[in-house]
């Protein structure tokens, strides 16, 4: 666990994703923001009861956005300590099982993206547990000196939050604090404040403007849904340096055209580009299972010849005719006829 800053206690599980301890102020008295993946209850009962004191439970649990890797152990914690699930409304779609987010996008490049082909789609249904934060109080519910904003183009309801006072923020996936568009990186931790979740923005321009407006906080220290802490100058000023330089890719099925979402989930899709890697993939399978079929048919040919032409070596040799031995047909590439 590593401290971001006065009650506030990053967690990191399985070295790729964050969860954060945020007290309220008052004693003995936090929230959780967010939840990692499937399979982390343990993890995070542990961190509270060694953070807090054995059996310490949250007032409620706050999703920046429903993505599987924030909320996974939602409704599992949830249900344990018998508290709320607090989304933005936009979110809600989502994580009830009405709606699925805009499909990820693979073709738009880098490790992350190769392997987002393989990442489930099916969320946990949060219904008898969640509840829409009110989109017209910025005020952060159980935490009276935070406040959160909308930063959308990763997650339709995706929010940050931040602390006035001493300059804290909280900003999910808006950005990342390590290179997020290798995985490798992601895994080793170093910090680098960068674009955060390339295959899964499904607004390019909506992403820019979301960092935009979170460099405008100036903050003095960073925490965000993957990599490490931040603190210190470094925190703002590589922020700006990603606001005013943001990377949209080349290509990608959202580059030119966003996918549109309203209340109910999404509206719109533009099209999906070719992706090409399952052919390769099935073209690399069957030529590697032609090869192999090859093999194993070459291989007993060749076991088959080498045993008959030992065998006629072997009574050439008894006979002592050996020295004039012709091998046998099977044995000089004919059918064994």
């Amino acid at each position: 666990m590593d401290t971001l800053a006065a009650g506030v206690t990053q967690l990191r599980i399985q070295r790729f994703v964050n969860v954060y301890f945020v007290e309220t102020g008052t004693p003995g008295e936090w929230v959780l923001i967010d939840t990692g993946l499937p399979g982390s209850k343990k993890t995070i009962l542990a961190a509270a009861d060694k953070l807090f004191y054995p059996g310490s439970h949250p007032e409620a649990i706050i999703l920046t956005h429903g993505h599987l890797d924030h909320l996974g152990s939602a409704k599992e914690l949830a249900d344990h300590w018998n508290v709320p699930i607090v989304v933005h409304p936009l979110e809600l779609p989502y994580v009830t099982g009405q709606a699925l987010y805009p499909p990820r996008d693979p073709t738009v490049g880098g490790s992350l993206a190769f392997m987002s082909r393989f990442f489930p789609t099916q969320l946990p249904n949060l219904t008898d547990r969640v509840q829409a934060l009110d989109a017209d109080d910025p005020s952060t519910p159980f935490l009276m000196n935070w406040r959160w904003l909308h930063v959308p183009g990763h997650a339709p309801g995706q929010l940050a939050f931040f602390r006035e006072a001493d300059r804290v923020l909280i900003g999910a996936d808006a950005f990342a604090t390590c290179h997020h568009d290798s995985v490798p990186a992601i895994l080793l931790a170093a910090p680098k404040i960068s674009r955060a979740g390339t295959p899964f923005n499904y607004d390019w321009e909506a992403s820019r403007k979301s960092v935009q407006t979170l460099a405008a906080l100036e903050p003095k220290a960073i925490g965000c849904g993957h990599g490490p802490v931040i603190i210190g100058p470094e925190a703002a000023a590589g922020l700006h340096q990603l606001a005013d330089n943001y990377p949209i890719p080349t290509h990608g099925r959202y580059v030119n055209e966003p996918a549109r979402t309203d209340a109910s989930g999404v509206e719109h899709l533009p099209p999906a580009p070719k992706d090409t890697l399952p052919l390769k993939a099935a073209i690399i399978g069957g030529s590697l299972l032609a090869a192999g079929a090859a093999w194993l048919l070459t291989g007993r040919r060749k076991h088959k010849k080498s045993k008959a032409y030992k065998k006629a070596y072997k009574a050439a040799k008894k006979s002592g005719s050996y020295k004039s031995f012709t091998p046998p047909p099977l044995y000089r590439g004919g059918v064994g006829s």
